[in-house]
């Protein structure tokens, strides 16, 4: 069925992408890229248990397809063509679901998707006989959607949670192996630099939308004078490139990226060749029109991709581990590539784009053969693996070739581009230190990557006899194995036969779809003259000639003091979290009062720095209400009894009591029943929780604070009490323009009801509502967790006489609680139906519903109510959330935005005319949550109270 459902959706893709299909249809097919992987990573869970051959072939369809829908596309967005498409998500806000698919993103889409193919094919031969290939295949798949939507969006905070989500994704990929301890901490390094680098980024991106008055790309690239000369520019810019450095690896973020080779050797191809670590090399490109050709943007750019690249090139000619040199050697060329990036001209970002596709041509053949040989030898270990020529001779062939492209050797893509990048060193003008440095810079980075390009090669396949391999004789490849290098070591090859077909065909236009210009034909023949060719000559000489003195330098770089960047990173990240833990601490330390006390000092402090000047408004206060005022003044000696007898806990509850009370009052009074009833119904299941609750504990507190304490007290309360006196004032004595009018004017053409408050909880505001019925929902089923287990002492001793107590549950009491019910259940009804047009709703129709039933168990006991209890609570919190979630989902079947209401008026037998509206399904399931929740938080905490201990499981 899956295999049918893949077929079918392949498919519709080549119908929708036929030459003369509607614009429409190509439009569609940007979605198409990201979710043939994205749904299609689900095909490997589903058949983990089945042969990794069979694997590799389910996770290789939805990779071609997407590589097929790029390729389909391609003449159309190379030949200037850009197809973007908008789904709207909050209008609103500006925030839009927006894709675009142009030469830049075509480009890099093709090298994801193709690359990706060939490391599903080698993955294939590498996991042979391996559990885990399921797992890899899932993970492969969702790392290529990501990528995919990450440079095709046209929205930038799309391109955040696609970014965000590679992130996530290398982690696991780089703890493939989490039961080693170098995974694990490879992995967590990967992550803490390249979502701290996130970050930055996530508020570069939002200042650059702000200054640019979008988010969309479109409207960002053509602000690019106005973001350069807007004061937060440099803000702007050093967020951005933070971002973009911590991605791609550059200096000082690079310690990631070596010791995420702690991952199998296929995500090592993959992450170093057309992915992640290209992901920030593409955010340059992609931002380049409205952050580069500035002074800030050289400096920055251009002196850290020459560090980078130094740092990688002389780093790697010193590595033993086979991966450990390729990884730096990744390194480099992303030096390489950000040095170009730099210089900021559209002929520099063509060189690179240039450089960027020969290095993913020719750096997966290389990763795919150390793969290889470390399953053949059982090591990567450069001192070990020697002369393995004589065992695989093809191999040996398609290494020299990506080696010497590499290394840059003739007739070979690399060749190309490392004349043009000394070219284009020599252009530079300005400053001084650019001027005469870079020259010197590059070719002496060209010159060692001559000689770890010949390292990696002349010592796996040459160099003398293996030496104590762990597999001893090395195992031979199997078969077709070698083809997933073959395509790429070929492309490698063309390139260097045909250098200008890639230029003029390829650069030219994705140059254009990023800068906006056109380049001329590139002139290769004049490399071949020059100083482009002497600085190519001496690089190349002084790669030899450094490799052939390999020894006495290793020996000398061995006395050099070793520096373990993993170790420094876990030191630091010893160090950050020892510091987090005293700070939690000071600030979190489990006592409520310190809380409440920095939370009012910090409430204190804004209240009255806001307030400066700005107490007393324009208008007279109006007259004092008498009844107001006697109320008040109860309030106020009730809120002060409770401080003041607050050790003796009953009377202290009971006080509060009238304190909810009196609240109850004013909103009655100032003609807001709506919040009067429900804030007495409030209140009376609030004390009763609170009275099981204080049953719990001993009748009278101790002392606990100290004098200063209480003092400090007294000084925050009434501080804070004075802030809000005079806000208040402040607020009686100004005009008030309120959001009021709009919901007293829309309450019924829009909602249908004349109860404005009920119609702004479960219309205007219904999405609020449902959140805020799933915390207590969910608020309740913890109190059930909490409690399920839960043993107390035993409240009552063994033994005890039970005369001169109280009855438990008096016969009066549980008379009264019978008659109550069934009116309570009545009343309940009433207010719920009438809810949408006079003060009720399903919320207050739940707690009155609570109290009766409350009343039940109190009057006959725990066992008693529960036996006549025909529903379980949980079930209808569960049904109750679901009616309310499922009354939002209606609404888009229809076509309209989660939670549309609607609502009619119909003549009904008996009945008459009657309003109808959707929104009573919506409170239907406020009712159910709250009485469900209400009485699963008071049954189990009653049932703690029981003499027999927890009992049976109650809700």
């Amino acid at each position: 069925m899956l295999w049918q459902l893949h077929g079918a959706l392949l498919m519709d893709a080549f119908w929708l992408l036929k030459p003369d299909q509607q614009q429409v249809d190509r439009l569609m097919a940007l979605a198409l890229l990201f979710l043939f992987p994205l749904l299609g990573a689900l095909l490997p869970v589903f058949f983990a248990s089945r042969p990794v051959g069979l694997l590799a072939v389910i996770a290789l369809l939805p990779a071609l397809a997407s590589f097929l829908l790029v390729v389909l596309q391609l003449p159309l967005v190379l030949a200037g063509e850009t197809l973007i498409h908008h789904w709207q998500w909050v209008p609103s806000l500006g925030l839009t679901f927006s894709l675009r698919l142009d030469a830049l993103g075509g480009i890099f889409a093709l090298l994801i998707s193709g690359i990706g193919s060939l490391i599903i094919l080698f993955a294939r031969h590498y996991f042979a006989g391996k559990e885990n290939a399921g797992r890899f295949y899932v993970l492969m798949l969702l790392f290529m959607a990501a990528m995919l939507g990450l440079v095709t969006s046209e929205n930038l905070l799309v391109l955040l949670v696609f970014w965000e989500m590679t992130s996530l994704i290398s982690f696991l990929l780089v703890a493939f192996s989490w039961q080693k301890s170098a995974a694990r901490r490879g992995a967590r390094m990967t992550l803490v630099i390249t979502a701290g680098g996130g970050l930055a980024l996530l508020a570069g991106l939002v200042l650059l939308g702000q200054v640019a008055g979008s988010l969309e790309l479109s409207q960002v690239l053509a602000s690019g004078e106005a973001i350069k000369a807007s004061a937060y520019y440099e803000w702007i810019l050093v967020l951005i490139l933070l971002g973009a450095f911590a991605k791609s690896a550059q200096f000082p973020f690079h310690l990631w990226l070596p010791h995420a080779m702690a991952a199998p050797t296929p995500v090592s191809a993959y992450l170093h060749s057309a992915t992640l670590v290209k992901a920030g090399i593409f955010l340059l490109m992609r931002l380049h029109p409205a952050l580069a050709e500035t002074h800030a943007w050289f400096t920055l750019v251009t002196l850290v991709g020459m560090s980078t690249l130094m740092l990688g090139a002389f780093v790697a000619m010193f590595m033993h581990d086979m991966k450990g040199l390729l990884a730096y050697s990744t390194l480099s060329h992303l030096g390489l590539i950000t040095l170009l990036l730099g210089l900021g001209s559209p002929l520099a970002l063509g060189i690179a784009l240039f450089h960027l596709i020969g290095h993913a041509l020719f750096k997966a053949p290389l990763f795919m053969m150390a793969g290889y040989v470390d399953l053949a030898t059982g090591t990567r270990d450069l001192r070990k693996i020697n002369g393995l020529w004589r065992y695989y001779p093809g191999l040996m062939v398609l290494t020299a070739i990506s080696a010497a492209a590499m290394a840059g050797l003739p007739l070979l893509s690399g060749y190309f581009s490392k004349k043009m990048l000394f070219a284009a060193s020599l252009t530079v003008d300005q400053p001084f230190w650019a001027v005469s440095v870079l020259p010197l810079w590059v070719t002496l980075a060209g010159g060692l990557s001559v000689a770890y390009s010949a390292r990696i090669f002349h010592n796996v396949f040459f160099n003398g006899q293996p030496q104590d391999l762990p597999k001893g004789i090395p195992q031979p490849l199997r078969r077709w194995a070698l083809l997933p290098l073959l395509p790429l070591v070929v492309l490698t090859l063309v390139i260097g036969w045909h250098p200008v077909g890639l230029f003029d065909f390829w650069v030219v236009p994705v140059t254009l779809a990023a800068t906006g210009q056109l380049l001329p034909s590139y002139d290769f023949a004049a490399l071949d003259s020059g100083w482009p060719f002497w600085m190519s000559l001496l690089a190349l000489i002084g790669g030899i000639a450094f490799y052939a003195a390999r020894n006495p330098l290793f020996a000398l770089h061995a006395r050099l003091p070793e520096v373990d960047a993993k170790e420094i990173f876990e030191t630091l990240m010893r160090q950050v979290i020892l510091f987090t833990r005293w700070l939690v601490h000071q600030l979190e330390n489990g006592s409520l009062q310190r809380y409440l006390a920095l939370l009012f000092t910090t409430l204190l402090v804004l209240l009255f720095w806001a307030l400066q000047g700005m107490v007393v408004g324009p208008l007279p206060l109006s007259p004092v209400d008498p009844a107001f005022a006697i109320g008040a003044l109860v309030l106020a000696v009730a809120a002060i009894g409770v401080v003041m007898i607050q050790r003796k806990r009953l009377l202290a509850l009971l006080l509060l009591g009238v304190v909810g009370l009196i609240i109850t009052l004013f909103f009655a009074r100032f003609s807001a029943p709506d919040l009067a009833l429900t804030q007495l119904s409030v209140e009376v299941m609030a004390v009763v929780i609170m009275m099981l609750a204080l049953s719990f504990l001993p009748q009278r507190s101790p002392h606990e604070s100290s004098k200063a304490r209480r003092g400090r007290d007294l000084f925050l309360a009434g501080g804070v009490g004075a802030a809000f006196a005079t806000l208040a004032y402040g607020l009686l004595t100004r005009p008030l323009d309120s959001i009021s009018g709009f919901f007293l004017e829309q309450s019924v053409p829009g909602g249908g009801g004349t109860n404005v408050v009920n119609v702004i909880l479960v219309d205007f505001r219904g999405f609020d509502t449902l959140g805020e019925i799933t915390v207590l929902a969910i608020a309740a089923v913890a109190v059930f967790a909490f409690t399920q287990d839960l043993q107390l002492k035993s409240r009552v001793s063994e033994g005890w006489d039970a005369q001169g107590f109280a009855e438990a549950h008096p016969l009066l009491l549980r008379v009264t609680a019978g008659l109550v019910l069934p009116i309570a259940l009545m009343v309940s009804a009433y207010i719920f139906l009438r809810g949408h047009n006079m003060p009720g709703g399903g919320f207050i129709a739940g707690l009155v519903t609570a109290v009766a039933l409350t009343l039940q168990y109190m009057a006959g006991g725990l066992v008693w109510a529960q036996q006549r209890m025909r529903t379980q609570f949980r079930p209808l919190i569960g049904a109750g959330i679901l009616l309310a979630t499922l009354t939002g989902l209606g609404s888009l079947v229809f076509g309209y935005p989660f939670l549309t209401s609607t609502f009619g008026h119909f003549d009904l037998l008996l009945l008459g005319e009657v309003e109808l509206a959707s929104v009573l399904v919506f409170d239907l399931g406020v009712y159910a949550v709250v009485v469900g929740s209400t009485l699963l938080i008071l049954a189990n905490l009653g049932r703690l109270m029981t003499v027999a201990g927890p009992g049976k499981e109650v809700g």
